[in-house]
């Protein structure tokens, strides 16, 4: 098992004199059910200041798009009004997260599906992982992709897809994370005290940063939009899906820290405040980059 050292990878999101959105890539996140709009909104304000050229929700709950009206950056659209293969036409998004609020009904299957099919760039969380523990069709559908993937659940998550008890992921967190990808194909991040990350033949990384403040609702959203801006950013830099998952996974768990050096938390960390020390971190980590 390896330290995660990974603002290294930093580097490759240093931007020209002559960038342009259209360098930074364009994130499409898929989730938000009714009473969940919530997760799709943090992941989605996540990306953004995570350094995404464009950010794109695609929401299940409509009516919620008020949650995000002081951020007029981010693009709304209601997913109950097209087809995922008509969205995915006329979006053309470069990375796609799916499952923040997603729920687990039958339009959240189709779209999973759909993703699933995409060829590109694709994070599942949250209940698009619970869909997968429970659709043998769609688990077949991950193993067989030949685009990156990255799958970021939490011990319960990773249960469901184990068929184990949450208890046995926790007694063997590395036990649990070589199954996971064993059974995925894919990379995964198996999040908790000290995160463990792992993709197919490679060597098990842990993320020694983050603390008990980050133990509240909303914190794994932000890191699938921190992730999926990174690779979106990456595209066009040189940064694998894996690499950007590994820089995503060290700069949360740091901004974490900060925060908590600067006197907030553990007690009362939220997400929405994390967010914003993300940006600080990465741009801390690219004034530290060497000039070329």
């Amino acid at each position: 098992m390896q330290t995660l050292d990974a603002l290294q990878f930093a580097h490759a999101l240093t931007r020209k004199e002559t960038a342009h959105k259209g360098d930074c890539g364009k994130v499409l996140l898929v989730g938000g059910a009714t009473s969940m709009a919530g997760a799709l909104t943090l992941s989605a304000k996540a990306s953004l200041y995570s350094g995404a050229g464009w950010t794109v929700l695609m929401m299940f709950d409509a009516t919620c798009a008020h949650l995000i009206s002081e951020q007029p950056e981010l693009m709304v659209h209601d997913a109950c009004t097209t087809t995922p293969e008509q969205a995915l036409s006329s979006i053309k998004p470069d990375v796609i997260a799916i499952g923040p609020g997603l729920g687990q009904g039958v339009d959240a299957k189709a779209w999973l599906g759909t993703c699933l099919n995409w060829h590109g760039p694709l994070i599942i969380d949250a209940d698009a992982l619970n869909i997968l523990a429970s659709h043998a069709d769609l688990l077949e559908g991950l193993r067989g992709r030949t685009e990156d993937t990255t799958l970021t659940p939490h011990p319960g998550e990773a249960a469901r897809l184990l068929s184990r008890t949450v208890q046995a992921v926790q007694l063997d967190r590395q036990k649990a994370i070589m199954d996971l990808v064993d059974l995925t194909h894919s990379s995964v991040v198996l999040k908790g005290h000290h995160t463990l990350l792992l993709e197919p033949q490679g060597e098990i990384q842990k993320c020694v940063q983050g603390n008990p403040g980050m133990a509240v609702g909303g914190m794994g959203d932000v890191l699938t939009g921190c992730i999926a801006a990174l690779a979106a950013q990456g595209l066009k830099h040189s940064l694998s899906l894996w690499q950007a998952t590994c820089l995503g996974v060290q700069v949360h768990a740091m901004a974490a820290d900060s925060m908590l050096q600067e006197g907030t938390g553990p007690i009362g960390m939220t997400p929405s405040e994390l967010i914003l020390y993300i940006r600080k971190i990465l741009n801390q980590s690219l004034a530290l980059m060497p000039a070329d």
